[in-house]
């Protein structure tokens, strides 16, 4: 307990009365106490002494009656002594040297206690004994001389020889008495002195306390409020000064209480008026904002109007120009017709571009989480764009450090923009040199990788005035550059963003003339399963390669590739030493890979390449120059193998271990044999004449009928009277609309299963969400791409049926869609799931029965994870359930209906799973074989 809370329990009345009493009574006690006890010892050494002096010399004068044995004389003598000190001597006794009682001065009916218990040879002077109310002194009494001792008596001392002792008693009474009276005496004086002291302290608190409690009792009432309280009377000394200071202090608080309360008032005034105008302001924001919405909402509406009347006539001039150069045409005409195609592709790229900053800048990006191969995503992506570094004339490096793993999960179409805008803008900025993508792994964790990426070029650099508005929309480096190189400003502004919104950073150094690194790091989830096939890279050990590359950046990256297979190769970068090996080699290499750079003219370069050919069976040159002739006049009769760089990993591997044979290196051909139709019946709809007349021209030469119609009503009209395999049906067109069309044909006509697809100039996310969700199968967009119409038909009509189990088992739909469409890649990911089933059964079995909570979350989180890629919604669900209880501690027990509901779900989806991967394994090696896939 806290003892300032105890004191504050007392008044302080109580204080002063208890620190004024206790110190006069304590010392009044302790100095009473003092001389008492002093007077008590006086008294008895008084009484000591004066039994000493009757003792004495009774003891001297004794000895005459002792020597000569007379009894009566010294009878005489002791009864003398007795009656003069009569108050204070009660009896006297002497003792022969025998001890036995000689003489008394008079009879005592207990003189036995005046016999000395002890020897008397060790009596040798006076001793005193208390007994009772009476004190006993014993004297030992010595012959002064020789003559008058007894026969028998042998004591002797140093004094003389022990004739005996007498002993007295000595009366305490009286000297009990004046103890007694003594302490009366301090007593009374104590007492005295605390009533003095009660007196004084009773004047003190008087004059004090009362003081002061009047002061608390006026400070407690200006504390409630009544300001109007003060203390009267005079007091003294610093009291009256504190009396004088506590009224001034009320009066000042008086002054300020009023002063405060106009204040109030006038505040309260003022915020009244705040009110009513904050009030206006709110329903002046309220209007604003629902004028913000609708703005945004027109926005919006006008992005997709705006995309939708673009794309439109885009669709026409891409799809017929596509179409045009499938004709006869002498190379001027396919010239200009590739121009258009090219100037209306790069349009459609300024659309994407607006069209992607309006989402950014709107919050309505969604970026998808999808396991992918990197490193052949970032090939593809590298390989779409190698053709303007070629055209310039640069060499396009792309660098993946060995330990960056391959599986990850994320965007994979965003990496591929980020990667895209950056590897453009340096190849746009550099007219010679080199551009190259350096990607090393910064961190990894059990569950997600770190990336970072560099794009370095050495371009014309950007000077450091005008590196602030390098990431500002709609703007470059320099006003005289975007006359230059052209541009929306908008690549690195979407790029930034969308590093951003997926949880990564961006930065860039340049120097003028001296070229820029842009930099971005970005977080990846680790993938659980292998993407792609895996190849037997073993196989290369200790293979023999002959490589030649000029070019430092590619040689040094090709080089650590090989080295990292443990191949033995042999490097050269100057022709005069590559043909001295050729020429002294004895045995053959394994490989020969060979650049197409370095060499004087083309008869130089054939000599090589047939040079080459003779010391390996497989020669494999690697090309990115921009004559084209010479690629398929010289290079492909020569050579086994023509990759063109940057070739990822990947693709160099393959094609060392499994070289394509001769015959499946075709001759160029000028007009292509057309395929044979499909024998299907497709219903086009689009109000739009160049758009329905470009659909009807591609699908006429993928199917055996079209029927073609421009309303939403006459689709509907021949959808009741003829069934389909297939519609394809515009969303925007006048009267009845696709939406409203695909749910009249869905309720009632002949056509309710056949699937519908959209086919819609609309690239809002929310728009394709609409059209998917209004009854509509699939989502085709414009321009319409050959390739993709190819693909839509393929899907859908040889999309498989199952019918053995519910699709919230198991949907291929789904699995396909997390699989970004690749068959493929969704069988792996199924049966990958698939083999993994009978230990997870198990592992969940065992946990359960043992209540083994670590064991279970780890087993149920891999499994929610292997689930979210295998289109298993049930089981994904139940995994989550599941993982997020055990997240928050719930016992396993608690969980077993869960549990034993999602391992009976499992049983299921390994039969469902069995179904599908035996129904169309069978399929996709069929396509395979007929190049459908």
């Amino acid at each position: 307990m806290n003892p300032v809370n105890n004191m504050t329990k007392y008044s302080l009345r109580s204080w002063v009365l208890v620190l004024a009493l206790a110190p006069t009574i304590l010392v009044g006690i302790l100095l009473g106490s003092y001389f008492t006890i002093n007077r008590f010892y006086e008294l008895e050494d008084t009484l000591v002494e004066q039994g000493s002096n009757i003792i004495e010399p009774l003891s001297i004068a004794s000895e005459i009656g002792l020597v000569a044995n007379d009894r009566e004389a010294t009878k005489r003598l002791l009864a003398a002594a007795q009656l003069n000190k009569s108050t204070l001597v009660k009896s006297i006794a002497i003792f022969d040297a025998n001890n036995q009682l000689f003489v008394t001065s008079h009879y005592h009916k207990d003189f036995e206690i005046m016999r000395y218990k002890e020897a008397l040879n060790t009596l040798h002077k006076t001793e005193i004994e208390h007994v009772g109310d009476s004190l006993i002194l014993r004297t030992p009494i010595f012959s002064t001389g020789p003559s008058a001792a007894p026969a028998n008596y042998d004591i002797q001392t140093d004094d003389g020889q022990l004739l005996g002792y007498i002993s007295i008693i000595i009366n305490k009474e009286r000297a009990l008495l004046e103890q007694h009276r003594a302490a009366v005496a301090a007593f009374i004086i104590v007492l005295i002195g605390v009533q003095l002291n009660l007196l004084f302290t009773f004047r003190l608190v008087k004059n004090v306390t009362q003081p002061i409690t009047e002061m608390v009792r006026v400070v407690a009432k200006i504390r409630e409020g009544k300001l109007d309280a003060r203390l009267d009377g005079n007091l003294i000394g610093e009291l009256d000064l504190l009396k004088r200071g506590i009224n001034a202090m009320a009066g000042s608080l008086s002054e300020y209480h009023d002063e405060m309360q106009q204040n109030i008032d006038q505040a309260t005034s003022d915020l009244r008026e705040t009110l009513e105008q904050i009030e206006i302001q709110n329903v002046e924001l309220d209007l604003a904002k629902k004028r913000a919405l609708e703005a945004s909402r027109i926005k919006s509406e006008f992005l997709a109007n705006m995309s939708h009347e673009l794309r439109t006539p885009l669709n026409g001039v891409i799809g017929f120009a596509r179409q045009l150069v499938k004709t006869p045409l002498h190379s001027s005409q396919v010239d200009y017709i590739k121009t258009i195609e090219r100037s209306a592709t790069n349009l459609l790229g300024i659309i994407n571009d607006i069209l992607d900053f309006s989402k950014l800048e709107a919050g309505k990006m969604v970026l998808e989480n999808m396991p992918f191969g990197l490193r052949e995503t970032i090939g593809d992506t590298i390989t779409l764009i190698s053709g303007s570094a070629q055209a310039k004339g640069l060499e396009l490096v792309v660098d993946i450090a060995p330990n960056v793993p391959d599986n990850v999960n994320g965007d994979a179409m965003r990496v591929c923009q980020i990667i895209n805008n950056l590897v453009g803008n340096a190849i746009k900025f550099t007219d010679s040199g080199s551009v190259m993508v350096k990607i090393e792994l910064q961190s990894q964790s059990e569950e997600q990788v770190v990336l970072r990426c560099d794009v370095v070029d050495t371009g014309i650099g950007i000077d450091e005035s005008q590196q602030d508005f390098l990431f500002q929309a709609f703007g470059q480096a320099d006003s005289s550059i975007s006359r230059r190189f052209g541009g929306t400003g908008l690549g690195l502004v979407i790029t930034k963003r969308l590093v951003n919104q997926m949880g990564g950073q961006i930065g860039f150094t340049s120097s003028p003339e001296k070229g820029s690194n842009f930099w971005f790091s970005l977080p990846l989830g680790l993938g659980q399963f292998q993407i792609g096939d895996s190849l037997p890279l073993e196989k290369l050990k200790d293979k023999t390669i002959l490589f030649y590359e000029p070019r430092v950046l590619t040689h040094a990256v090709l080089s650590r590739q090989l080295n990292q297979w443990d191949t033995k190769v042999t490097h050269h970068q100057h022709i005069p030493s590559l043909l001295t090996t050729l020429n002294t080699a004895e045995a053959p290499y394994d490989y020969v890979l060979l650049s197409c750079h370095g060499f004087s003219d083309s008869g130089q370069l054939v000599s090589t390449l047939n040079l080459a050919k003779t010391k390996t069976d497989c020669l494999v040159v690697l090309y990115d120059c921009q004559e084209q002739d010479a690629l398929t006049q010289f290079i492909r009769p020569n050579a086994d193998v023509v990759l063109s760089l940057p070739v990822s990993e990947h693709q160099l591997a393959r094609n060392l271990l499994y070289p394509p044979m001769e015959y499946d290196i075709i001759a160029p051909v000028t007009i292509a044999t057309p395929a044979a139709r499909q024998s299907l019946t497709v219903l086009a709809v689009d109000d739009n004449f160049a758009n329905l007349k470009l659909i009807d021209t591609l699908l006429s030469e993928l199917v055996t009928t079209v029927v073609a119609v421009n309303s939403g009503d006459e689709a509907v009209k021949q959808a009741k009277t003829r069934t389909f395999d297939l519609i394809f049906m515009d969303i925007q067109m006048p009267g009845t609309d696709g939406i409203s069309a695909t749910k009249q044909i869905r309720q009632g006509s002949m056509n309710r299963n056949t699937p519908i697809i959209a086919v819609t100039a609309h690239a809002i996310a929310e728009e394709r969400e609409l059209i998917l969700g209004s009854g509509m199968d699939g989502y085709l967009p414009k321009p319409i791409d050959e390739a993709a119409l190819k693909d839509v038909i393929h899907r859908w009509i040889t999309r498989p049926k199952f019918t053995h189990f519910d699709l919230h088992t198991l949907n291929w739909d789904l699995c396909l869609t997390q699989a970004n469409h690749k068959a493929d890649l969704a069988l792996d990911m199924l049966r990958m799931l698939l083999d993994s089933l009978p230990q997870t059964v198990t592992t969940i079995q065992t946990a359960l029965s043992q209540n083994d909570h670590p064991v279970m979350l780890s087993t149920i989180h891999k499994l929610h994870g292997a689930s979210c890629y295998c289109g298993v919604p049930t089981t994904q669900r139940l995994c989550q359930e599941i993982e997020s209880a055990l997240k928050r501690e719930t016992a396993v027990e608690d969980l077993e209906p869960e549990i034993l509901e999602l391992l009976d779900e499992l049983t299921k989806v390994e039969s469902a799973a069995n179904q599908v991967i035996s129904q169309l394994s069978a399929e996709i090696t069929d396509d395979q074989k007929n190049g459908l896939l």
